[in-house]
């Protein structure tokens, strides 16, 4: 790909972070310049020595987190970490699993947090415990387009072009999907040259 002179400008795709356990939940999707928290809801669960209550308790509270979270994943259907303290969030993994099949396929990892609800949230990026799942999640992102590329180019379809040159009328025509910058290109870019796909960037 680093032949293409301009290629792929990956965007992070946002991602839904679920922070629950047995003192409640959380739902918040992340942005360019943090969390932006959706919904959030407190609860108390009846204590394990009430084991029938207890487990009613728990259905009727999965069931009102999943309510919320369809709401939001619903409007993008964006990947999925549910996070928490103990063994709430596998438990409410597996009830996705059960009561959301198409929703749980979005789920893309479950991780431990000390903190519960929106500290969890924070916690979770402070400690970079979201890290390696949003590097992967780029990485997929950008190993499917430049197969999508490839794909077409192999095709000879037209609605691929590559070049600065060639990419600029494209913009121009406003006819660009996505744009694909490798990161060798722009290092190793002139300053005339950097400038204009600098500015290429900004204007799609």
């Amino acid at each position: 790909l680093e032949r293409l002179e301009t290629a792929v400008k990956a965007s992070e795709k946002p991602i839904i972070i679920v922070a629950i356990d047995d003192e409640g939940f959380a739902i918040a999707t992340t942005t360019h310049y943090g969390v932006e928290v959706k919904s959030e809801e407190r609860t108390r669960l009846p204590g394990k020595l009430e084991a029938e209550k207890r487990g009613a308790a728990i259905k009727e509270f999965f069931q009102n987190a999943l309510n919320n979270l369809r709401q939001i994943w619903g409007e993008t259907r964006n990947p999925i970490v549910i996070i928490g303290v103990g063994f709430i969030k596998n438990d409410f993994a597996k009830f996705l699993e059960k009561g959301a099949p198409e929703m749980a396929k979005s789920v893309v990892d479950v991780k431990g947090v000390n903190n519960t609800g929106v500290a969890g949230i924070y916690e979770a990026f402070r400690s970079g415990v979201l890290a390696k799942t949003m590097k992967h999640l780029r990485i997929m992102e950008e190993a499917w387009v430049v197969e999508e590329i490839l794909k077409r180019l192999g095709k000879g379809e037209r609605t691929v072009v590559y070049g600065l040159d060639e990419v600029c009328k494209a913009s121009d025509y406003g006819a660009v999907e996505t744009l694909v910058l490798a990161d060798k290109v722009l290092r190793e870019a002139e300053d005339e040259e950097r400038l204009s796909m600098e500015k290429l960037m900004k204007d799609i």
